[in-house]
Order: C-alpha cells, then sequence, then structure tokens
C-alpha cells in the first residue's frame, strides 16, 4: 500500500508536516491539509488498498481523537473560522442516497467486503 499523510500543527509555527511512501499522495496530502487549515487535523490519501483496511491501525493511535471520513468516494470538509483558527464541523462523504438495496445488492456487498479482507 501506498500512503501520504499531512498533519496541521496548531502551535508554534502552526505548519502542515507530511511524509509518506510516495511522494505524489505525501503532496496531495499536504495540500489537502492545507486548504482545509485546521488545527491537529491530518489527512491520509493512500493506493493499492481501501480505508477500512488501515482504519482500525489509525484508531489504535493514542492521538487519534476521532475520525470524520474514511472512504474512497469524493469528500467535502465543512470548516467553520474563528479569529482563532479553523476546526473541521463534518465531512460530506459521496453522493446522496438513491434507494434501498435488494438481495442482488445485499449478496454483491457481502462478497465485495469478503474480497478486500474486511468481513469474513
Amino acid at each position: 500500500m501506498k500512503f501520504g499523510i499531512a498533519f496541521c500543527e496548531s502551535s508554534g509555527l502552526a505548519l502542515v508536516r507530511h511524509s509518506g511512501n510516495d511522494e505524489a499522495l505525501a503532496a496531495i496530502a499536504g495540500k489537502n491539509a492545507l486548504a482545509v487549515g485546521a488545527g491537529h487535523s491530518f489527512f491520509i490519501f493512500l493506493t493499492g488498498g481501501f480505508p477500512v483496511n488501515i482504519l482500525n491501525a489509525i484508531k489504535a493511535v493514542p492521538e487519534v481523537c476521532g475520525i470524520y471520513c474514511a472512504t474512497a468516494n469524493p469528500a467535502e470538509v465543512v470548516v467553520a473560522e474563528t479569529a482563532q483558527g479553523r476546526a473541521i464541523l463534518g465531512v460530506v462523504d459521496g453522493v446522496r442516497a438513491k434507494g434501498i438495496e435488494d438481495a442482488e445488492g445485499v449478496a454483491w456487498r457481502k462478497g465485495f467486503l469478503r474480497r478486500i479482507g474486511y468481513k469474513l
């Protein structure tokens, strides 16, 4: 799995710190983190896997207080700004629901989750 991660400092120089095992993904993470600019937020971009494959490992990091989104969908970050700084209020993940799945959809979903190793 290739990844790039960026973190917004909330004090001191208040820089976006970025790293990863793929320079392009680290650059994308840094660009998005700077655009949002909310202190103590971080962004991970990855290829070669799915967000659910690493979600539990991220949740296990003691410094992680919450996760707004883990998706392969297009997403929009809802940001509030005050005189002190910025905060993430939430994330719009993907598109609006279009209906209720049928039996064929249930079978596809369960098969997909098993294929990516998320469910046994």
